[in-house]
């Protein structure tokens, strides 16, 4: 190729060459030259500066010519390191060009493209061929095109392609020339994916938002906002979702020039919905670049059941999710301020606990226990009224505190709750008759702290349940020898169990028509050395309150267990031994294994066992029925203690395998001493007849009754008629007698 540097050479060989030839020719002819002389000094001076001129040219060139190598190698190694190829094609000469990136772009060999100059089309992915279209038609017109689609390389990975296509027109108008610079965009295109992906796939709203309007928002920020297309929303000013005080501090914020780099803004407030509802939404907004313009991105999640949640988290923890009251640590807090602020005054707090309510809760279940409480909750807020706080503690348990009030005042709201349980509940079609027992202490006479009061409030409240229940009582200083009592109490009783210091006495059940000993009831005894005799009612409830009653019950059912073996060996066969069963032993999970291991160490069958179990028991029916049969697959006898006492329905039972009733003795005294003269006997005789149970009539005191109990068919009776409780060797002198007579 001939060029400017080619030809400079040229001159620079051809002065160079004259100069030598007229010096050779001087040297040959000196004479020629002699003549002109001055034109061959001129010549030559000439010739040397032509020379030097030429030189110099060269090597300008020749620097020129290495500067361009190296950049042409930089520009190289710049193209291959950022996968680009250029395509360029002169129409008018049908020259191509291509440089070799394309092979790194497409996987290609560059003589493929020579070879097939349609062979960039024809990889390109199916469905991205409908860019052509656009391309060429923009082309056609001069436009400079930037297209974007995928191709197949030969070992089939998919690679993005950015082409910027330049076409050049001439004077005429006429296409002439076609350049196309091409890119490997993949990973750029597939971060964009990813981010794409995320941000369309994620549950939480995100949108940007350009000069006070939503310029993008994702399909979670469309359902959150409850609009049913993007179109709806972009384009909308975002104060029409957002109060405008928020937007105002987000956009004062995130532009902020004291803000540090990436610091995020978080605030939660609430956004109002298409539909005109509001939600809680908590949202982190910074400031992006948006299409070239400074922007704010946020990105927010609705908080409305976290929000439901933390109010109702926070409302359990200071009121009763039953009855909606105060609970108890709201109580003590408004106590304690009363206490603090209003030192000077006469104060109230009155202790509540509802009177059989336990009965009624255990025997028709929880759900109406729990209406009663409701309404028992209503109750006392109509009877304290505006003057005092009512309070749940829990279970049936309620504490009242009465501001500025003496013991007239305190005393008058005491009465009027009285009076609001004088009716029955109604629940169900059924009523239920339910009293307060209350126990009342005054500040600052009873105490000065809020542990004091309710601890003087609550040994009041014990005190009126002693005396008979439905009442209220005032504390007293006597009354802490109540509390000391059932302190000293306990340590005797645990001491006895550790000492064995308990006995059995046996009161015989028989048959009311023949006088036959059919059962023997076994019943706990304690005669404590320092004090006397225990009534079983003053102890065991305490063993149940305690969790005593279980390891008593084991030893009651061993000792029981092992007597009537003794007896059957001596040749008493023919009846079994009943003993009482708490609820507390029933809900031993190990309970059945220690009847059943029982059992087989002391070598007595099953049946000779009789367990009297409470009407508490149905409180958990289903669980109650599995023990129930476990004990019946062992061969157990099951009656059921005090029965009619706990308003339990015979449809329950009648599910159940039970063998026996026991009518309660205050039904069996009702036949002497009440108007109804016995009709509840009777009822309960006529129903467990027809189910198929055996009745036991106990508390049988006089001849009148056991008549009356024959002549309606009960079978079996128990009491001091026929005999107190007896010592071991007091019931066998009784079994040799034989039949007793009931003249």
């Amino acid at each position: 190729m001939f060029t400017k540097r080619n030809l400079y050479r040229f001159l620079l060989i051809l002065i160079v060459s004259i100069f030598v030839l007229l010096q050779v020719i001087d040297l040959i002819n000196p004479d020629l030259f002699h003549s002109i002389n001055i034109v061959n000094n001129i010549a030559s001076v000439i010739s040397l500066v032509a020379i030097g001129f030429l030189y110099f040219l060269v090597k300008e060139f020749d620097k020129k010519a290495d500067e361009y190598t190296i950049n042409q190698k930089k520009m190289k190694n710049i193209f291959d390191t950022l996968d680009v190829a250029i395509w360029s094609h002169d129409l008018k000469s049908d020259t191509l060009l291509i440089t070799p990136g394309i092979e790194k772009l497409y996987g290609y060999k560059l003589d493929n493209f020579y070879e097939n100059t349609n062979l960039w089309k024809e990889v390109i992915y199916p469905e991205d061929l409908s860019v052509l279209k656009d391309r060429e038609r923009k082309l056609a017109v001069g436009e400079t095109v930037t297209s974007q689609y995928r191709i197949i390389r030969p070992d089939g990975e998919v690679r993005w392609i950015q082409d910027r296509g330049i076409p050049t027109f001439d004077q005429k108008g006429d296409f002439i020339d076609f350049t196309s610079v091409l890119f490997d965009i993949t990973d750029r295109k597939e971060s964009e994916g990813l981010y794409q992906s995320l941000v369309e796939m994620s549950p939480d709203i995100i949108a940007v938002v350009y000069d006070g309007k939503i310029e993008y928002i994702n399909e979670a920020g469309c359902k959150l906002i409850g609009a049913q297309s993007q179109e709806q929303v972009i384009g909308q000013s975002a104060k029409n979702f957002v109060p405008s005080y928020i937007t105002d501090l987000i956009k004062r914020k995130v532009f902020s020039t004291d803000k540090l780099e990436n610091e995020r803004l978080r605030l939660e407030f609430q956004v109002r919905r298409t539909d005109g509802e509001s939600i809680d939404v908590e949202m982190a907004a910074r400031s992006i670049l948006y299409e070239g313009r400074f922007a704010v991105q946020v990105v927010g999640r609705d908080i409305t059941q976290r929000k439901k949640s933390e109010q109702t988290i926070k409302f359990m923890a200071y009121y009763d999710s039953l009855t909606g009251l105060p609970n108890r640590n709201q109580f003590r807090n408004h106590l304690n301020e009363v206490l603090r602020h209003q030192q000077e005054m006469m104060h109230a707090v009155l202790f509540l606990d509802l009177d059989r309510f336990k009965i009624i809760n255990d025997t028709k279940g929880h759900s109406v226990g729990d209406i009663i409480l409701k309404k028992v909750a209503g109750r006392l807020e109509k009877a304290v009224q505006n003057e005092g706080l009512v309070s749940r503690q829990g279970g049936d348990e309620f504490i009242i505190v009465l501001k500025d009030v003496d013991k007239e005042n305190t005393s008058h709201v005491a009465k009027r709750i009285l009076n609001e349980f004088s009716n029955p509940f109604e629940v169900n079609c059924e009523e239920f008759y339910v009293t307060p027992s209350i126990g009342i202490s005054i500040y600052p006479t009873d105490g000065s702290d809020e542990e004091t009061l309710i601890k003087n409030a609550d040994t009041a409240m014990y005190q009126a349940k002693e005396r008979g229940k439905n009442n209220y009582q005032f504390y007293s200083n006597n009354l802490d020898d109540v509390s000391t009592w059932k302190m000293k109490l306990e340590n005797w009783l645990r001491r006895a169990m550790e000492q064995n210091q308990m006995t059995l006495h046996y009161q015989p059940q028989l048959d009311l028509r023949t006088g036959e000993i059919v059962g023997v009831e076994a019943l706990i005894r304690w005669n404590y050395p320092e004090y006397g005799y225990i009534a079983p009612s003053e102890f065991i409830p305490l063993a149940e309150e305690t969790g005593l009653i279980v390891p008593l019950g084991k030893w009651i059912l061993q000792e029981a267990c092992e007597r009537r073996k003794a007896w059957k060996d001596a040749g008493f066969s023919d009846f079994p031994i009943a003993v009482n069963v708490s609820v507390r032993q029933f809900q031993d999970e190990h309970f059945i294994p220690f009847i059943s291991d029982m059992l087989e160490q002391i070598g007595l069958e099953a049946n000779y066992l009789e367990l009297e179990i409470t009407e508490s028991l149905m409180q958990n029916l289903e669980n109650s029925t599995i023990i129930l049969n476990q004990l019946k697959d062992l061969g157990v006898l099951l009656a059921v203690d005090d029965f009619g006492t706990g308003y339990s329905s015979l449809s329950y039972l009648k599910h159940l395998p039970i063998d026996k009733i026991k009518i309660d003795k205050s039904f069996v005294d009702d036949i002497i001493y009440h108007s109804n003269q016995g009709m509840m006997v009777k009822t309960i005789i006529d129903m467990g007849m027809n189910l198929k149970f055996g009745v036991i009539a106990e508390g049988i005191e006089t001849e009148e009754q056991v008549k009356f109990l024959t002549r309606n068919a009960c079978q079996i009776g128990q009491g001091y008629y026929y005999s107190k409780p007896l010592s071991a060797e007091k019931l066998e002198e009784f079994l040799v007698k034989g039949n007793v007579s009931i003249e």
